[in-house]
């Protein structure tokens, strides 16, 4: 097995440019902040992004934990990889990753200001220190359940001088350590939301319940709605669920796991009748 290492003080944008150094070296993987990533997928791991202190963080880097340091070093003998890209600030932190791993030193090191500008890794230092924003190099969906909460988004980036299928989505964060610290939306707020936003939605006449279950890997909301027949019921209901998981997800962060709309009372075009629950 080769390992590469890229090498750069935090927040110089090492997750963002990780991907076109493993395609550069053919590295099958990628070991960056706790997670172990095969192309746009995280193969295992956890990220210490998710983490509420930097000291934390570093330890989860670091693979300090037992079970998530033998959980990745079962993965990767299990796909016994050509190569692997481990990502580090510095050559101790590298060599440390790759001890508790049980894998190879680096063959190769790559330092970030070989591969990014002056200005490049300027502006990745400010988004960091001004804005709090992280990296993670693999597409919004595969961490949303995972970050729940946190404010996302995704970043795609496409290569100079590649194939015009060459691009690739990375997912922007704002850790809890490096941010503005914790911060809580009550159920009240979440419903009041939902059925403001419900009400938006074309044939809906009345929100009368809003449920919402909160997990660890997101919101499940169920809707309860009186609709007037301007259109099919069905569409009705997948507008609101679309406009509902949309809004929420924007404003909140939250990761909405499902939006469920019950129709309990429809209101006639021609007549001003509710029919329903009463």
């Amino acid at each position: 097995m080769k390992v590469y290492a890229l090498i750069g003080q935090s927040g110089t944008g090492k997750s963002y440019k990780a991907f076109m150094v493993a395609k550069d070296k053919n590295a099958q993987y990628i070991i960056d902040d706790g997670l172990l990533i095969g192309g746009t997928r995280v193969i295992t791991g956890s990220s210490a992004k998710k983490e509420d202190t930097k000291l934390a963080a570093v330890r989860r880097a670091l693979f300090r934990d037992n079970k998530h340091r033998e959980a990745v070093k079962a993965t990767i003998k299990e796909l016994s990889p050509d190569s692997i890209l481990v990502l580090g600030t510095s050559i101790k932190m590298v060599e440390q990753i790759t001890e508790a791993l049980d894998i190879p030193m680096p063959c190769e090191i790559v330092y970030i200001n070989d591969i990014s500008t002056d200005s490049e890794i300027d502006t990745a230092i400010k988004s960091r220190r001004v804005d709090g924003k992280h990296v993670i190099p693999v597409p919004t969906v595969e961490v949303k359940k995972d970050f729940s909460g946190y404010f996302i988004d995704s970043l795609r980036i496409f290569r100079k001088k590649e194939k015009a299928g060459d691009m690739t989505e990375k997912t922007i964060i704002r850790p809890t350590f490096s941010y503005l610290g914790k911060y809580e939306i009550s159920k009240n707020a979440l419903s009041q939301l939902v059925e403001i936003t419900a009400l938006k939605a074309e044939g809906v006449r009345k929100i009368t319940k809003v449920r919402i279950d909160t997990r660890t890997e997101g919101v499940t909301i169920d809707i309860d709605a009186a609709l007037s027949l301007v259109k099919r019921l069905d569409i009705i209901m997948q507008d609101i669920q679309q406009m509902v998981r949309d809004k929420l997800e924007y404003t909140t962060g939250l990761n909405v796991i499902a939006v469920n709309v019950w129709t309990v009372g429809l209101v006639l075009l021609d007549r001003d009748i509710y029919i329903g629950e009463t």
